[in-house]
């Protein structure tokens, strides 16, 4: 399934140990968490069923300001968010924007070192939360 701006990674782990190797594969690179929202858990409380669905809201200023400084209009798109959730078939994946095409997106220039550098982070949080 591909979504534009969208990198989608196949996890070897369940959905609740990859959200949980992401968060601290997150915080280990000095990065904020502000929220764990579980959608399942959501969607029980209100008598609905829903595969596991888990976003982490993560960042932090050092690299999120100079992108908003670039073009405030990213500030809807920060600080940054994964998914992890679990398809049809019980497979667990791992979803985050594409920082270039988070760029694009807002239209910014003379960023690519910082988009350059967060999605090099954001391959090695995937890469820890995903692989055995």
């Amino acid at each position: 399934m591909a979504v534009q701006g969208l990198k989608t990674v196949k996890s070897s782990h369940p959905p609740q140990e990859t959200m949980s190797r992401l968060e601290a594969a997150v915080k280990a690179k000095g990065l904020t968490v502000f929220a764990r929202i579980d959608h399942a858990e959501g969607a029980a409380a209100a008598r609905l069923s829903l595969r596991p669905t888990e976003v982490l809201i993560f960042g932090n200023a050092k690299g999120g300001t100079p992108l908003m400084q670039a073009g405030q209009t990213i500030g809807i798109d920060l600080p940054l968010k994964a998914l992890v959730w679990q398809d049809a078939a019980g497979e667990t994946w791992l979803s985050l924007n594409d920082p270039a095409w988070l760029a694009t997106r807002h239209g910014l220039s003379g960023v690519e070192t910082v988009i350059g550098r967060l999605a090099a982070l954001l391959e090695d949080v995937a890469k820890t939360a995903t692989t055995a």
